[in-house]
Formats: C-alpha cells, sequence, structure tokens
C-alpha cells in the first residue's frame, strides 16, 4: 500500500472533495507516485491489471479523474495525444522526447516563473504555467 504520508494525504484530498479513499484511488495513486513517467490512462490500465486483473479501464479512468479533481495530480496535454498524468504538483516544465515519448520534468527556479508571469499582459494573472520543450537526447556526436 501507499506509504502512509501519503495515504493520508490522498484520504484527506478526496475527503476535502467529498469523495473517499477507495482501493482502486490508492492502487492509480500509488503508480502514480512510483512510476513518475506520466503514463496515459491506459497505460495506468495496463500496468495495474497485471496485479489486479478485475479493474477496469473506466475504473482507471473515474480514478484520474477523481486524482486530478482533489489535486493530487495533474492532467499534462500534449497535442492531439492521449492526457498523461503527473503527480509532481510543483510548477515545472516538461521534456518531450520526439524519437522516444519520454516525458521528463524540468525543474524551474521561482525566480523564472515570476520573470514569466511578468511577460503577461497588464491587468492578468495566471494560475499555472504550461511550458513544454520538444525535442531529441543529446547524443555524443551532438554534444
Amino acid at each position: 500500500m501507499i506509504a502512509d504520508a501519503h495515504s493520508m494525504d490522498l484520504s484527506q484530498k478526496l475527503a476535502d472533495s467529498g469523495l473517499r479513499a477507495t482501493p482502486q484511488r490508492e492502487l492509480v495513486y500509488q503508480l502514480l507516485l512510483a512510476e513518475r513517467n506520466h503514463p496515459t490512462a491506459e497505460e495506468v490500465f495496463q500496468r495495474i491489471k497485471a496485479s489486479s486483473p478485475h479493474i477496469s479501464l473506466a475504473t482507471i479512468y473515474n480514478c484520474l479523474e477523481a486524482l486530478v479533481g482533489c489535486g493530487l495530480v495533474k492532467p499534462v496535454h500534449f497535442e492531439r495525444a492521449p492526457t498523461r498524468y503527473c503527480p509532481n504538483l510543483t510548477e515545472h516544465a516538461h521534456f518531450h522526447d520526439a524519437d522516444t515519448g519520454r516525458i521528463l520534468d524540468i525543474d524551474l527556479p521561482a525566480s523564472l516563473i515570476a520573470e514569466l508571469r511578468k511577460l503577461l499582459p497588464p491587468g492578468y494573472s495566471s494560475d499555472s504555467i504550461e511550458l513544454t520543450f520538444r525535442g531529441h537526447a543529446a547524443t555524443k556526436a551532438n554534444a
């Protein structure tokens, strides 16, 4: 099961949203915390189905929706691709490797986030920043 701190956080966040912690929600949340590779719902389903063969894809979608709704997970959208899920709630960017499809978190310094917010039109504020780099892994020939 989830480590106690994560379990309490999950239970509390779900309760604050009027939901309860279920074994399925705990499994999905645990997988997202353990495998921080931004899986799609289908990938979560395939990974969990191996140990819980009776779980359905609809249940996975419902669990992910609940986790997003209570603020424990963020959806990550890439053009015309299935939504991916990220448990990293700090403001950060993503790097999307065009060759492998791998998605990596990039920490953004608070000073950079502040500078980016200064670029907003006067009278506007942002709740979040979504910044995605797309490219290829550096090779020894390119390094």
